[in-house]
């Protein structure tokens, strides 16, 4: 992997943030005293949590999204009554709080199967106008044969095509992302010229997949390029995310299995590697334990996830954070087991104690998203090309 120093210096300290996903990751978690369930679907819920997860000064927020009703992996097929259904569109709740936050970054899920990256593009650009350059977006596959069902265009694809897809796909929206270069708009009133055309581009790309001349009809976004974020757990979604992605969220174990797969993921890209952990913390380990199995209990099932699932103190998972450090984690996304219970314990426990330990900034970052990972604005790709619209 390509450690070498980028253009713009890196703060200290691990990145840090929070995935967002109704009332937390645990399919009992709206059952808590805490939780909002009634508040779900309202402007008001999404916003608190931003604002908590802002005043916490993590880096950046992740929404998550899909094209079906949320599921767990022991009641996906079983018409349960008793799990929260239904969400909100991540995209536009993202935009929804960004004039409403100042500095955290702000990361919505899209599924790119079944879905135009044209549109995609449009969307992206567009919140990182709103939010001031603090966008950046996660790109998900589905094979699920009942979300292709909802649009009936085609069949489920096969890993490989469907990695396939989602990296012409990010390819797609970054050139449309470049399509109009930094100084296309010239709003010259007394010339009458709002635009140079010459500085529009067609983008003509032609793949397997996408067929898309361009150019965007959003110019290009305050970042140029918002950071792409992928999930990956193996062979071919790492072959994806170390060749399209720039932040690549992974699941460890340990800290060996750290070391396992960075070495999986080789790349002369300049990517951060975050581990994804879900999270139930207390003052003690015995309160945490028993809070999940209080939870667990609900649910009717031990709940387990992709990723590793955490229960215990502030401490003991700062702890196992810098032993990850250590093995060459660049920063953890954490996933709370319940909001806003586990949020809260990440603001005001984890937080200081990583800081005491020069594991997180003193001061906050901030800046545009790319900046507070240590990316300049890149040039646009298209700038002197003589190819236009």
């Amino acid at each position: 992997m390509d450690r070498c120093g980028p253009e713009v210096p890196l703060s200290p300290g691990l990145f840090l943030g929070v995935a967002l996903d109704g009332t937390g990751w645990h399919p009992a978690s709206w059952r808590e005293d805490a939780a909002r369930p009634t508040e779900l679907l309202t402007a008001g819920y999404w916003t608190d949590l931003a604002r908590t997860a802002e005043a916490a000064e993590l880096d950046f927020l992740t929404l998550e999204d899909s094209l079906g009703l949320q599921s767990s992996r022991a009641a996906f097929h079983d018409n349960r009554v008793d799990l929260v259904r239904g969400r909100l569109d991540a995209v536009m709740i993202a935009a929804l709080v960004a004039p409403l936050t100042q500095r955290i970054g702000l990361i919505p899920s899209v599924t790119v199967t079944h879905t135009e990256p044209f549109h995609i593009s449009k969307a992206i650009a567009t919140l990182d106008y709103v939010s001031l350059g603090r966008a950046g977006v996660r790109v998900q596959v589905s094979a699920r044969p009942h979300e292709a069902a909802h649009f009936g265009r085609r069949a489920e694809l096969e890993a490989d095509d469907l990695f396939g897809e989602a990296a012409d796909y990010v390819e797609v929206v970054r050139g449309l992302w470049d399509s109009w270069e930094d100084d296309a708009e010239i709003r010259d009133v007394a010339a009458g010229r709002f635009v140079d055309r010459s500085k529009l581009h067609y983008i003509d790309f032609r793949g397997r997949w996408f067929n898309v001349k361009g150019p965007a009809i959003t110019p290009r976004p305050p970042q140029a390029q918002p950071p792409v974020m992928a999930l990956a757990h193996s062979k071919v979604p790492y072959r994806f995310a170390a060749a399209h992605a720039d932040l690549v969220l992974v699941t460890p174990t340990d800290a060996g299995d750290v070391r396992r797969i960075l070495g999986e993921l080789e790349t002369a890209r300049d990517i951060r590697v975050l581990a994804d952990v879900v999270v139930f913390l207390a003052a003690s380990r015995p309160e945490a334990e028993e809070r999940k199995q209080r939870l667990d209990d609900l649910f009717g099932h031990t709940y387990r996830s992709d990723a590793l699932v955490f229960t215990g103190t502030p401490t003991e998972l700062s702890d196992l954070m810098a032993g990850w450090a250590d093995a060459g984690i660049d920063g953890f996304r954490l996933r709370p087991g319940s909001l806003p219970s586990d949020l809260d314990a990440i603001g005001n426990g984890l937080v200081p104690l990583l800081r005491a330990r020069g594991l997180f900034p003193e001061v906050p970052r901030s800046g545009t998203l790319r900046a507070r990972f240590g990316w300049p604005r890149p040039a646009n790709r298209f700038a002197d090309s003589g190819v236009t619209a």
